[in-house]
């Protein structure tokens, strides 16, 4: 399903964080769990960007994105408001599969925590109990904490810094956790990919099986271009027709990042450029709604 697709909403989460509503019944009703869309912000120039499904709302017709300013096309995307209308294809990749488990840890780390929200509603709603643990940097960077509080029977916050929760890695708690008799069933993670590689090598001694969802380099999001290769069980997989969840401890982590890495220096110079002309716009609008209210002032003055 590939067209245009009208923005409803839109809110800023923090500095680089986005979350919009998406008119897109078709999407909306077919969408499962773990699943993603690709996104452009217009038909002809646009880079294709993968982007996980953080809610959907079947009788509204809208799926909801969350998305972070890292390069060029994502700040794009950021520039569009309300009514504009976005190019979106999707459903794609596997869905989760969700079965009752009996307990299930997720772990979330930063904007990891918008497409995990889905699938802790889909695990709680197949009869498991679920404990969330939400981590970020900072307390400023944790997203979707009052849909993951209403789901989960016990929620762990940790930050970098101790700004919020226990100051503490993710893999703290979890360590914890797969240390309780009896230990999790399931340990789903989702975030930047070194967290999702250390919370394999926690999870791994315990024997608890652990998924986690890849966020590689991604371009047609069909199998097709080949940018998203990972091996796994010393096999090569393509996340977007293979996965984009995994066996945590199969992945190739070290050939993973590697190949995340390749792009880096670009994708960091597009986001200071791009970053740089956003915050000139808004400085450019604020003074323009300041001379605006300077000028109505003055006329009522003079009306006087």
């Amino acid at each position: 399903m590939h067209s245009e697709h009208k923005i409803l909403s839109k809110r800023q989460l923090s500095e680089e964080v986005y979350r919009m509503e998406i008119l897109a019944p078709l999407v909306a009703k077919e969408r499962k769990a773990g699943q993603f869309v690709i996104v452009q912000y217009d038909e002809e120039y646009s880079e294709r960007i993968p982007l996980t499904i953080a809610d959907a709302d079947e009788e509204k017709g809208t799926v909801t994105l969350i998305f972070q300013t890292v390069g060029a096309s994502t700040h794009k995307l950021a520039l569009k408001n309300v009514g504009d209308s976005i190019v979106l294809l999707g459903p794609l990749g596997n869905p989760t599969h969700i079965e009752n488990y009996g307990w299930a840890v997720c772990v979330g780390g930063g904007i990891g925590l918008a497409p995990l929200h889905p699938i802790v509603k889909a695990l709680k709603n197949a009869g498991n109990r679920v404990t969330v643990i939400s981590g970020a940097r900072t307390a400023e960077l944790l997203i979707m904490q009052e849909e993951m509080k209403a789901l989960a029977d016990e929620h762990i916050i940790v930050t970098d810094d101790g700004s919020a929760g226990r100051k503490a890695l993710v893999t703290e708690p979890l360590k914890e956790l797969c240390s309780r008799d009896p230990k999790p069933d399931l340990v789903v993670t989702i975030g930047p990919p070194i967290m999702m590689k250390f919370c394999a090598a926690t999870t791994q001694p315990f024997g608890v099986k652990t998924l986690a969802s890849l966020n590689t380099i991604m371009i047609d999001g069909t199998g097709m271009c080949g940018g998203c290769r990972v091996t796994v069980g010393g096999k090569t997989k393509f996340v977007c027709v293979d996965g984009p969840e995994f066996d945590a401890h199969e992945v190739d982590w070290a050939q993973m990042l590697s190949r995340l890495g390749a792009y880096k220096s670009i994708e960091q110079a597009a986001h200071d450029r791009c970053h740089l002309e956003m915050s000139l716009q808004k400085l450019a609008k604020a003074q323009g709604a300041a001379q605006d209210a300077a000028e109505t002032i003055t006329e009522r003055s003079n009306n006087r």
